[in-house]
C-alpha cells in the first residue's frame, strides 16, 4: 500500500522540478531566437528526464533498505528462488501449468493429473507409451513456458504432461557437417555457449533466450534476418527426432527420424507444430564458422519508415527497426557481420530483460495503473519520454565491454549479441531482483501483439498506424511505454505452418488489466490497429504470441498448407493425443461464442456495447482511421449502441 503513494510523491516532485525548471530557462534565455531557445530547452529537458529515471531507481533502492522488515514477510520470505519458479506446480490433487507471465489468455486455470520429467529419449518414449496405452491426453512443457496462447493446456483435468526440463544432457558438434543436435530441453544459451566454445557460431536465435530448443522452433521464434536461411529458428532446422504413438506391436510409441532431404514433408510440419504431432526428442540445426557482429543505434525522425525499412532489411543482416509512433521517432539497428579476430568484446544486454528490484517492478506497476485509473495520457507520455531518453543514454542495454555503454559501434561475439536474458540467471542470494513480469511480485503485466506481414503490404500498415497517430500522438504512448513497434525480417520458409514469402513482423507490447473486465485507457487505438493488421492487411498471427482475435481467419490465410499440416498430423497422431481444446481453436482461427466484456481481453470482436463495458463507458464503436474495425471506445455517452 506504501508503493503508489511514494510514485505519487515522486511524480508531484518531478512536476515541481520541471516548473523551477522551466521559469529558470524563461530567465536565462530569453534573449536567445525562438528557434534556438527551443533546440536548447529540448536538449536541457532531455538531460533532466534522465537524471529524473536514474533518481527513480535509486529512491526506489532506499525505499527497500527502509522498508524492508514491512515488506520482507509479505513479499520475500516466501520466495526461495528468485529466478523464474517452473510453470508446473503440483499438490496431492493433481497439477497444474501456467505460462511465464501467471496467466494465460482466457485467465482460467490449467489442470493435469500428473507430470513427468524424462531425462533420456527412452523415458521419453516410456511416457508417450503410457499415455497412448491407457488412452490419455498428453502435452509437453519446458523448462520456461513463455508461449501466451494455451498451447502448453491439456484437454481434461486427467491429462499428463511431460516436462523437457530435465532432459537437457546431449548437446553434440558435428565440425565437418556443420550441424549441432541437442536434447529438445536444452535451453537456448547452454546451446548457444557450447557451440561458441567450440569456435561456431548459431545464424539466428530470437531476442529473448529464456526458451529451450524444442520450445522456440515449434512455435516459430525469430530474430531478424533476410540473409542466408533468415531470421526463423525453424529454417536453419536439418534434422528432428520426435515421439509418437504407435501400435502394441510397437510399444505403443516410437521414435521418428527425420533429415532434410530425405523426409521433407514430414519435417516440414514437425520443425514448425505448435507441440501438437508428438514430442520433440531432439533437434539438430546449422551452425556456421564463428563470428562477430558490430551493432549501432540510430535515433533519429519516423519520417519516410515506410520507404526505408525495407532498404533497411536488405542492407543489414541483424537490422531491425524500432519506432515509437507517439514520439516520431524510429530506432535503426545498424547490425552487421564482423570478423572474429576483429577487436571488441561486447554483449547485448537488453535494458528489458535485466533484472529488476522488486519494489522497483511493482511500483511501476502501481504507477501505471494509476495513470490508467485516471485516465492521464500526460502522464503515459512523460513516462514515455523518459524510458526513451534512458534507452538512448544507455544504448539500450549495449555493453562495449561486458559492463559498461561507452559509445557506438558495440563489437562482440555472435553469442553475446543474438539474444539476452540476463535476468533469469539472478542469484539465489539476490532476493531483491528478478525478471520484471514475474507473476510472484505483481510487477509488469501486458498484451502482446505480433504480426507477420507480407513485404508488399506492410508499407500500407506503416501508413495507416501514422494516419491514426497524427488523430492524436497521446494515444499511443501507452505502446512507447513498452518498447515501442518493433519491426524485424524473417525470410520465406518452407514450413508448413511459416511465411511463403519473405516477410516482415511487428511487436508491440500494451497494458493489461489486473482484471478481466477493466478497460484500459485507449484500448480502442490498440484494437484498431490490431485489426489492421490481421484483417485489413491480412498479416498472419506469430503461434506463440497474440490474443485470440489474432488468429481469427488464419485457416485462410495458411491456405493449402495447413492442409499438408494437418495431413501429417492426422498420420503422426491419428487418435489427436497431442491436440486440446484450445490448440483446435488456434488453428481452426474460429471465433467462438460471444459474451459480456468479452472484447475487453480480445477473445472477440465487439459488434454490440455489451461486448464492451457500457457500464464504465466503454461502448462498440467504428476504427477511427480503418473504419471496418468495430473496437471499445470511452465516451461520456450514456446510451446503448450497436456500431
Amino acid at each position: 500500500k506504501k508503493i503508489p503513494q511514494y510514485f505519487y510523491f515522486l511524480q508531484s516532485n518531478v512536476s515541481i522540478i520541471l516548473q523551477k525548471k522551466k521559469n529558470s530557462f524563461l530567465h536565462k534565455y530569453k534573449h536567445k531566437p525562438p528557434k534556438q531557445r527551443s533546440q536548447i530547452q529540448r536538449e536541457e529537458h532531455n538531460y533532466l528526464c534522465i537524471i529524473i529515471y536514474r533518481m527513480r531507481y535509486y529512491l526506489h533502492y532506499t525505499l527497500y533498505i527502509s522498508f524492508l522488515s514491512l515488506f520482507f514477510v509479505n513479499t520475500i520470505w516466501t520466495v526461495h528462488s528468485v529466478p523464474p519458479q517452473s510453470p508446473v506446480r503440483c499438490d496431492l490433487t493433481g497439477c497444474t501449468v501456467s505460462n511465464a507471465y501467471g496467466k494465460w489468455p482466457d485467465r482460467k486455470t490449467c489442470r493435469a493429473a500428473n507430470v513427468t520429467y524424462p531425462t533420456t529419449e527412452e523415458e521419453l518414449r516410456k511416457a508417450v507409451a503410457y499415455a497412448a496405452e491407457h488412452h490419455l491426453k498428453v502435452k509437453t512443457v519446458t523448462r520456461f513456458s513463455h508461449t501466451i496462447p494455451k498451447l502448453a493446456c491439456p484437454s481434461g483435468s486427467d491429462a499428463i504432461l511431460i516436462s523437457t526440463s530435465k532432459y537437457n544432457s546431449v548437446i553434440e558438434i558435428e565440425p565437418d557437417r556443420l550441424t549441432v543436435t541437442a536434447d529438445s530441453g536444452v535451453s537456448l544459451r547452454e546451446l548457444i555457449d557450447k557451440v561458441e566454445g567450440a569456435g561456431f557460431s548459431i545464424g539466428t536465435s530470437p531476442y529473448w533466450e529464456g526458451v529451450s530448443v524444442g520450445g522456440l522452433i515449434s512455435t516459430g521464434s525469430h530474430g531478424s534476418s533476410w540473409s542466408g536461411r533468415g531470421g526463423s529458428v525453424h529454417d536453419h532446422v536439418v534434422g528432428i527426432s520426435l515421439v509418437v504413438p504407435a501400435d502394441s506391436s510397437e510399444g505403443f510409441a516410437k521414435v521418428v527420424s527425420l533429415e532434410q532431404g530425405k523426409d521433407d514433408k514430414l519435417l516440414n510440419a514437425v520443425k514448425l507444430s505448435l507441440g501438437v504431432l508428438g514430442v520433440i526428442s531432439k533437434v539438430k540445426l546449422t551452425i556456421e564458422k564463428g563470428f562477430k557482429r558490430s551493432m549501432t543505434y540510430n535515433f533519429t525522425t519516423d519520417v519516410a519508415l515506410e520507404d526505408v525499412f525495407m532498404e533497411h532489411g536488405k542492407r543489414f543482416e541483424f537490422g531491425d527497426i524500432t519506432w515509437y509512433p507517439s514520439k516520431r521517432t524510429a530506432v535503426y539497428r545498424y547490425d552487421i557481420r564482423s570478423p572474429v579476430n576483429v577487436s571488441g568484446d561486447g554483449v547485448n544486454d537488453f535494458i528489458g530483460f535485466q533484472s529488476n528490484p522488486i519494489l522497483i517492478s511493482k511500483g511501476i506497476r502501481a504507477l501505471e495503473k494509476g495513470l490508467e485509473s485516471s485516465k492521464n495520457e500526460k502522464g503515459k507520455c512523460g513516462t514515455a519520454d523518459t524510458t526513451l531518453a534512458y534507452k538512448k543514454l544507455t544504448g539500450n542495454g549495449l555493453k562495449n565491454n561486458g559492463l559498461l555503454f561507452t559509445g557506438y559501434p558495440v563489437i562482440g561475439r555472435q553469442g553475446k549479441i543474438q539474444t539476452s536474458g540476463s535476468c533469469l540467471y539472478s542469484s539465489s542470494l539476490r532476493i531483491d531482483v528478478a525478471c520484471a513480469w514475474d507473476p510472484r511480485y505483481n510487477g509488469l503485466f501486458f498484451y502482446e501483439t505480433t504480426a507477420i506481414f507480407t513485404v508488399s503490404r506492410f508499407r500500407d500498415f506503416l501508413l495507416d498506424v501514422k494516419k491514426l497517430r497524427d488523430l492524436k500522438p497521446e494515444r499511443l504512448c501507452g505502446i512507447d511505454i513498452y518498447n515501442g513497434i518493433l519491426i524485424r525480417f524473417i525470410k520465406a520458409s518452407d514450413a508448413y505452418l511459416g511465411q511463403t514469402e519473405d516477410s516482415v513482423v511487428v511487436d508491440f507490447n500494451y497494458y493489461r488489466a489486473d482484471d478481466e473486465l477493466t478497460p484500459r485507457l485507449n484500448q480502442d487505438v490498440m484494437e484498431e490497429m490490431e485489426q489492421m493488421a490481421f484483417v485489413k492487411h491480412g498479416a498472419k498471427p506469430h503461434w506463440g504470441k497474440n490474443r485470440k482475435v489474432g488468429f481469427f481467419g488464419v485457416k485462410q490465410k495458411c491456405g493449402p498448407n495447413l492442409d499438408k499440416f494437418l495431413q501429417v498430423k492426422n498420420k503422426l497422431d491419428p487418435t489427436n493425443m497431442f491436440s486440446s481444446e484450445w490448440s483446435d481453436e488456434i488453428l481452426s482461427g474460429r471465433e467462438g461464442p460471444k459474451y459480456d466484456g468479452c472484447a475487453l481481453e480480445g477473445n472477440c470482436v465487439c459488434s454490440e456495447d455489451s461486448h464492451c463495458s457500457p457500464s464504465k463507458g466503454y461502448f462498440c464503436r467504428q476504427g477511427l482511421v480503418y473504419t471496418q474495425a468495430r473496437v471499445c471506445r470511452f465516451s461520456s455517452a450514456s446510451s446503448s449502441h450497436v456500431a
